[in-house]
């Protein structure tokens, strides 16, 4: 896994942020085995107890689960993911709607300005 964390705010919460993005998008696998504590923390250049901590959140929000004795696990729960997964895109389409509103756009032109990058898109 790749990691990139800054100065700009809580370790902990960038590693939460980041691991739900890779098991979001489907990079880390729904009910795979997460790797030790101390191996995550490791990869990511971090100390092992705000890899814990981490991990710990995710728990409580449910990504995932540990087994006594087996080690931690991504969540199976597929409608879990399913709504965090469109909870984060529209809160990324909000923030370019709100940029594209501030720029002077009408609603006609963001819906234009879309269906043009949809088709740039389909066409490479």
């Amino acid at each position: 896994m790749k990691w990139q964390i800054d100065n700009n705010k809580p370790v902990y919460i960038q590693l939460v942020e980041q691991l739900k993005m890779k098991i979001i998008s489907g990079e880390i696998e729904l009910d795979s085995k997460l790797d030790s504590v101390r191996s995550l923390a490791a990869e990511a250049m971090v100390n092992p107890n705000t890899m814990q901590k981490a991990l710990t959140e995710l728990e409580r929000e449910g990504f995932v689960y540990s087994k006594r004795t087996s080690g931690r696990f991504v969540t199976n729960d597929k409608e879990l993911i399913d709504t965090q997964r469109k909870k984060l895109v529209k809160e990324n389409v909000k923030k370019s709607l709100e940029t594209l509103i501030n720029l002077g756009y009408t609603d006609d032109e963001i819906i234009n300005l879309v269906q043009e990058i949809l088709r740039e898109d389909n066409n490479e």
